[in-house]
């Protein structure tokens, strides 16, 4: 069996093989978001608790409907949270609608504009969902001292953005994610900012267990067409990753060396 076929990673002790996460929101109705996650291959798929119905208005489409909790491993998140106590509420009736699930992604933002995390809010709301019991997967700065406190609290992987939420960007920082990377012991997931399909496989390039992604599937022309096109760039970009890259050189390189050739 080839080292792709066998390349999986686990989050909270439990195996996955894509390495591609997606969410629900900013689709145009429940079938595009349906068939979108399907397109992308994910196997994890995020969605807002505050704003999605998952049982808790009977009278509305219900988004387990598209996402059933058989298929799909569900990360409820706590998108428009912007305190700790707020946070910490969102994940616990979570936990009461989905039947005692554990497995969340806390994201406490600063302010409605740069939508950046409030690191000092974020940090409490993680050190209290993990000693009641959570599995908390956490969206943070690219600040590699930060990912590190976050990781000694006990969350199960660390979430840094690449660039704003939504904004396409691409990955603002390297150096700092790469550094996060190689200090971590959790998987390292890039959560926000990516475009395209050539920003996913750069995540993956960096060493990065995986990426997380909702608007540069959900906003593009074709939706489904991207969501193909990312599953792919985060399988090239994992490989090159394994592959090993050449060095840089700042000159030329002969493709076909003379060295060792004798001419008359």
């Amino acid at each position: 069996m080839s080292e792709q076929q066998t390349d999986t990673f686990f989050v909270a002790n439990k195996e996955f093989k894509s390495r591609l996460l997606v969410g629900t929101g900013k689709y145009r109705d429940m079938q595009e978001t349906q068939q979108a996650i399907q397109a992308s291959g994910a196997e994890i798929v995020t969605f807002a608790v505050r704003r999605s119905n998952i049982g808790q208005n009977a009278d509305e489409p219900n988004l387990l409907q598209v996402i059933p909790p058989e298929q799909y491993t569900l990360l409820p998140n706590t998108a428009g949270c912007y305190d700790a106590d707020t946070a910490v509420r969102t994940c616990r009736l979570a936990r009461e609608l989905l039947d005692g699930h554990n497995l969340v992604k806390l994201e406490v933002l600063g302010d409605e504009k740069t939508l950046f995390p409030d690191i000092v809010e974020t940090l409490k709301a993680a050190e209290v969902l993990v000693n009641d019991g959570f599995e908390v997967m956490v969206y943070t700065n690219d600040d590699p001292i930060i990912a590190q406190r976050l990781q000694d609290l006990g969350c199960v992987a660390i979430m840094p953005l690449a660039a704003p939420i939504g904004s396409g960007l691409g990955i603002r920082n390297k150096l700092n994610i790469r550094t996060i990377v190689e200090n971590a012991s959790v998987p390292v997931l890039v959560d926000a900012g990516v475009g395209t399909a050539s920003d996913a496989a750069i995540a993956m390039e960096l060493g990065c267990d995986g990426v997380l992604m909702n608007t540069a599937i959900a906003a593009a022309k074709n939706p489904l067409l991207m969501a193909s096109a990312m599953n792919k760039a985060i399988q090239a970009g994992r490989e090159a990753y394994l592959a090993g890259r050449m060095p840089a050189r700042r000159f030329a390189s002969a493709s076909s060396p003379l060295d060792g050739l004798f001419f008359e």
